[in-house]
């Protein structure tokens, strides 16, 4: 049986979205100060990029469809976000911006795997795509900020 995405997750998910953009937005808006935007739309990032990779600890733990070694799998790349996330806190701010983008990417990707091996909600890897699309490019366009 598929799970349908609950209305309130949907809703939670895309209002996650309005940091992204108000950040990028006020970075590009205000040459002056898009230093200091930047740096919020990174951390940001680093904080969202680590929620979703709990995302496939909370499968792993609980998904009863899959075999040891998949939630073995799960487990040890739901940590890879946060520590990419914690990484990027450390770099310069275009290097960041490019490898928190990189990460909503490599995420996306092992979302895919994980809805051929788990039951996840049906919406759930379009909103995933949508959402990880957004985040990636308001990242890409804040990096740019500072050079305009």
């Amino acid at each position: 049986m598929m799970l349908s995405m609950p209305p309130l997750a949907r809703a939670l998910g895309y209002a996650g979205l309005i940091p992204f953009v108000g950040l990028a937005i006020a970075a590009l808006a205000d040459p002056r100060a898009s230093g200091a935007w930047q740096q919020l739309l990174l951390y940001y990032g680093a904080v969202i990029l680590a929620f979703v990779g709990a995302l496939h600890w909370g499968v792993a733990m609980t998904d009863r469809a899959l075999g040891e070694r998949q939630r073995n799998v799960a487990y040890g790349w739901s940590v890879v976000p946060a520590l990419l996330a914690w990484l990027s806190l450390l770099l310069d701010p275009a290097v960041a911006s490019a490898l928190l983008a990189a990460g909503f990417g490599a995420h996306l990707l092992r979302d895919w795997r994980l809805a051929r091996e788990a039951e996840l909600p049906a919406g759930y890897l379009p909103m995933r795509f949508q959402l990880s699309a957004v985040a990636a490019l308001c990242l890409a366009l804040s990096s740019f900020s500072s050079r305009i």
